[in-house]
């Protein structure tokens, strides 16, 4: 399957996903983080990040204070520049980028500070952490971003209805 067929299909089952999710936050069953891991390992050898790179192209990680001044040193620029030239304060006060796709995302899908990118971008997409059922609103959302998370969604669906 493709990796945009991997989104839509999630994106056709998103209510029966929204549910099921909402079942599994309440119920919290003792495996769910293996589930979650195992499926994340098997989406991973299917799909390349660097065929896709959706995420960069169409989101933003928020960048934490420890991550701008990480960031805005390698870059040798002072952190006020680079939030200037890079970024911008969301709804919630969070630092994200001015625009998309990702100022750092190559014509290649390669990322040119990757080696020192955001915590965000280091843990996208969230599906192989702990206690996942406290992300399951984010994971739900990263469904119609990563092709990856969408399969892993429609493998849960199967694995606990």
């Amino acid at each position: 399957m493709e990796y945009q067929e991997r989104i839509d299909a999630a994106e056709e089952k998103k209510e029966d996903i929204a549910k099921l999710f909402k079942r599994l936050k309440k119920r919290r069953p003792k495996n769910l983080d293996d589930v979650f891991h195992e499926l994340h390992d098997k989406a991973f050898e299917q799909i390349d990040c660097l065929k896709c790179a959706n995420c960069c192209k169409t989101t933003s990680p928020i960048f934490r204070d420890v991550d701008i001044k990480r960031i805005s040193k390698k870059m040798k620029v002072n952190v006020a520049e680079f939030e200037k030239i890079y970024l911008k304060k969301d709804e919630d006060n969070d630092w994200v980028l001015i625009s998309a796709p990702c100022a750092f995302l190559g014509s290649d899908n390669f990322c040119s500070i990757y080696d020192f990118r955001p915590m965000a971008c280091r843990d996208f997409p969230h599906t192989d952490r702990k206690k996942m059922s406290q992300i399951l609103d984010l994971t739900l959302e990263n469904t119609t971003i990563c092709p990856a998370v969408a399969e892993i969604a429609l493998e849960v669906t199967k694995e606990f209805e």
